[in-house]
């Protein structure tokens, strides 16, 4: 039987979706979880509550591979437990804000674009303190690759005009699951984050590369059609 949102449901997905294009895998059933949870957070706590919340789960996942890596390897799930607190407060405070019709469109774009790239350099950071050894430059790859595609985002945002944090079907949301699931087969299988750590780098490269082409062909588009504008603006 066919499932259809309440006209409360579809109000409330739109007010908290402004101004972003999803494409990703799990944008059903993710907007849907935040159209529900956007309206149990209580008035006192704010956005920027809920940013500062997100960047909690950070630390949390980034104690967790300390730990895990000076005691006892079961300790990623707390790591696991970080990304779970890092999606609810990163993906809730701009949209309690569209919801409470409060936005601070540039304000909440700027803070929410650096507390990403702290979490970004946290996580690596903790990858490479945990594997030791040669695994820390495949930390040091998923830094530089996540930091590529954030740029990819903003160059695009720039570009086109419009603000699209997914890379075809992979979003942040995604990238999260895929790497808890990576923390997970690492408890079961120890030492299986090297070799999924570097599977996870080099889809990330290939995916930054198709974006960054696909990019340059719009880019080189939008150059031509301004140019022309130009041009017959200046012979009228």
């Amino acid at each position: 039987m066919e499932h259809r949102l309440s006209r409360d449901s579809i109000e409330t997905l739109s007010k908290i979706s402004k101004g972003r294009h999803r494409t990703n895998i799990l944008k059903n059933p993710e907007q849907r979880a935040l159209a529900y949870l956007v309206k149990l957070v209580p008035s006192y706590i704010s956005s920027d509550c809920l940013t500062f919340i997100g960047f909690i789960g950070s630390l949390t996942t980034f104690s967790g591979f300390i730990l895990a890596a000076s005691i006892q390897r079961n300790y990623l799930l707390l790591s696991i437990l970080g990304f779970v607190i890092n999606w609810l407060g990163d993906s809730l405070d701009g949209r309690v804000a569209y919801y409470r019709n409060k936005p601070r469109k540039w304000y909440g774009f700027s803070l929410d674009l650096t507390v990403d790239w702290i979490t970004t350099v946290l996580i690596g950071l903790g990858y490479m303190i945990y594997t030791k050894g040669s695994g820390i430059w495949l930390g040091f790859a998923f830094v530089v690759m996540y930091g590529w595609a954030m740029i990819t985002t903003l160059l695009r945002y720039k570009v086109t005009d419009k603000y699209a944090i997914d890379s075809g079907l992979l979003g942040p949301t995604e990238v999260r699951v895929l790497i808890c699931l990576i923390l997970i087969a690492e408890i079961i299988f120890k030492g299986s984050i090297i070799y999924s750590g570097a599977i996870a780098s080099l889809v990330l490269l290939i995916i930054n590369i198709t974006d960054f082409h696909e990019l340059l062909q719009f880019a080189n588009n939008r150059d031509v059609v301004e140019k022309e504008l130009k041009q017959n603006k200046k012979d009228g």
